[in-house]
């Protein structure tokens, strides 16, 4: 029997009580806040906000500084939980700030369990007005020192597993990216084809956000890599190369499934000189080129133009199949999230995840 165990048998073998977040926190916010205007990228102070990143800049204010520490910071608008416990300034007006109500509440258990909670999204909107009707399991101070002694543990060799995960990705899509470029570089032997002259470029059909579901068959690409949401049909095949022509211009996509471009994006059908995932590789080559070109006002946009008259070589088929599948190994290697190194990293983090709820699931008793 491990410690946690015995300490459960002992101080809680009939369950614990559940608790509001609402009421074992209270509020610990500085008496004011760095507005991200005042930022800066060197200070004595830390700047930690409702951001994904843990410090989001830095200042000499100290009237930014909370009073009590440790304490856990929660963004408002981003349900992002962090917690503290050094010195830092809080950042902007959606960040709050909490400690315990009592002192035997341990404030990194209730981090934990904070983290463990599903919070209902509700856009940009408060969200603590629902945090904090939500219950979590609070056992004994033992128990919880118990619990967050092994999560501690279980959190550093997480994170050193994943830096050295991420470093390796890091290495490898370097390494990617320079055989990607050799392979695509020819002699004079092999021509250099203008896109127009290789594909027919056809630009996307709009559709509006009401139209769209949150899951389906066709997703919609837009303005971004990510898809605007899903439609009922679907007005370009698999298999096929899109560029963004607005908002996240000069993105480059590729398609397995069937999907709907919508009037931001520009699809490129492949004449029967080239192959469409040759193609793609063949322009990644040139992102930096597309990117140089995107004309930066309110709304970045790249011209059709651009794209008509961007050159890429085009040796034989059979060298484009063959250079292809090397790509395509290295591509699952660097990029697949159900093979290589980002499915490993979001498997260590799932496996985490799945201790942390484990550790904190207890049997529900009464007051």
């Amino acid at each position: 029997m491990s410690k946690l165990d015995e300490l459960i048998a002992e101080l809680c073998p009939d369950g614990v009580e559940y608790i509001p977040l609402g009421e074992v926190l209270k509020n610990n916010n500085a008496p004011n806040s760095i507005s991200k205007k005042y930022y800066k990228d060197n200070g004595d102070i830390p700047i930690i906000d409702q951001s994904q990143v843990y410090i989001a800049g830095y200042t000499d204010d100290e009237s930014a500084v909370p009073p009590i520490l440790p304490c856990i910071i929660f963004g408002d608008h981003t349900r992002v939980v962090k917690y503290a416990d050094r010195k830092f300034a809080q950042g902007d007006s959606g960040t709050k700030v909490f400690i315990p109500v009592t002192e035997d509440l341990n404030t990194k258990y209730i981090y934990y369990a904070f983290c463990n909670i599903d919070i209902p999204s509700r856009g940009y909107n408060r969200h603590w007005t629902i945090a904090k009707n939500i219950k979590i399991p609070l056992p004994p101070l033992p128990v919880q020192q118990e619990i967050v002694r092994i999560l501690d543990n279980f959190t550093e060799l997480t994170a050193e597993l994943t830096a050295e995960l991420t470093a390796e990705l890091t290495a490898r899509r370097k390494q990617y990216e320079y055989y990607r470029d050799l392979l695509l570089t020819f002699d004079d032997d092999v021509p250099k084809v203008r896109l127009d002259k290789v594909t027919t470029i056809t630009r996307g059909v709009r559709v509006v956000k009401s139209q769209l579901t949150e899951t389906g068959t066709y997703p919609v690409f837009q303005n971004s890599m990510t898809p605007l949401g899903y439609y009922e049909k679907s007005n370009f095949n698999k298999n096929t190369v899109f560029i963004i022509g607005a908002g996240a211009a000069g993105e480059i996509g590729y398609s397995k499934i069937d999907f709907w471009a919508a009037d931001d994006c520009y699809c490129l059908t492949c004449s029967d000189r080239l192959q469409s995932r040759f193609l793609y590789y063949a322009i990644l080559c040139q992102k930096s080129y597309l990117l140089s070109r995107v004309r930066r006002a309110s709304v970045p946009r790249l011209a059709r133009s651009v794209i008509e008259r961007l050159e890429i070589p085009v040796p034989p088929l059979k060298e484009q199949e063959r250079i292809v599948a090397i790509l395509d190994r290295f591509d699952a290697l660097c990029n697949d999230l159900t093979s290589g190194i980002p499915a490993e990293i979001e498997a260590r983090q799932k496996q985490y995840e799945y201790y942390r709820d484990k550790l904190l699931s207890f049997k529900e008793v009464t007051a």
